[in-house]
């Protein structure tokens, strides 16, 4: 996957989910480089004042809604599309992040290029066998979130189906397991740790995935843009090694002194290591 970083600075770029966990980095790393303009329902108005406050220009849309993108702009240079809804709702999360997502991208498409975020979780249960992009699709988040991985695999056939027919350069990128400054999985292992709440781990241990941290993948999103294509272009995105649930508690062990009570629980995710041969390509 040979691509070149696509230039950010003055660069008129769309991103949904900006109040998220994954997405909120990316806006204050690019607020001042580049146009941003940002699209969320903005439930919470605070949030959409935190967003002005950096130049960001908002937008409130429900992807859901087939009449939410009436009033947005058409012409941006890039699209990143971050917004996921989990409602456990399968008519509601099906229509925003698949149907709505689909709707975004041909109201948005003369773009240079459109980044897809979606997940490993779209892979289905396989041990501690590295997921390539061309591994089996399943369920693998039901047990926690009912609605999610089907979404996930919904959403990139609409942004298939759309790159195709209309010639968007597009990439859909598989997030392994984010974390940083402002939250993710090892952090909330954390605080189960310091309040003695068990942390649930598949009996087929090491529970094995790929961490990214947010400097990392905001340093990559200009590659991922940059290798966008209208064959679309699907890669695995994590850290370069897997690293397990059992080591990073024991390293927050070294750090704090807490100790994790692990529980074995079938339902639980499971290993989801991936197979980065293609990202580092």
């Amino acid at each position: 996957m040979t691509a070149q970083p696509v230039n950010i600075a003055g660069s008129k770029i769309l991103i949904t989910g900006p109040t998220g966990q994954v997405a909120a980095p990316v806006i204050d790393a690019w607020a001042g480089q580049a146009e941003l303009t940002a699209l969320a329902r903005f439930s919470d108005p605070a949030q959409r004042s935190a967003l002005e406050e950096k130049g960001v220009r908002c937008v409130a849309a429900d992807l859901a809604d087939p009449a939410a993108l009436n009033g947005l702009a058409d012409d941006f240079d890039y699209v990143l599309n971050f917004a996921v809804v989990k409602t456990d709702s399968f008519d509601y999360d099906l229509a925003a992040n698949a149907e709505g997502l689909g709707r975004l991208m041909l109201h948005c498409r003369s773009v240079k290029a459109f980044l897809h975020l979606s997940s490993t979780a779209v892979y289905e249960y396989a041990g501690h066998a590295p997921r390539a992009e061309d591994a089996p699709l399943g369920d693998n988040h039901r047990s926690m979130f009912p609605t999610y991985s089907i979404s996930k695999i919904a959403a990139e056939t609409v942004c298939r189906f759309v790159a195709h027919q209309f010639g968007i350069p597009t990439t859909i990128a598989r997030l392994s397991v984010p974390y940083g400054n402002n939250g993710g999985w090892p952090w909330y292992h954390l605080l189960m740790m310091e309040q003695g709440v068990p942390i649930d781990v598949h009996p087929e241990r090491p529970n094995l995935y790929n961490l990214l941290h947010t400097d990392d993948y905001i340093e990559k999103l200009p590659l991922l843009l940059g290798a966008a294509s209208n064959e679309v272009t699907t890669v695995n995105f994590g850290g370069s090694q897997a690293v397990s649930i059992e080591d990073w508690c024991a390293f927050l062990t070294e750090l704090t002194g807490l100790e994790p009570e692990f529980r074995d629980s079938p339902t639980a995710f499971g290993s989801l290591a991936i197979d980065t041969t293609r990202m580092h390509d």
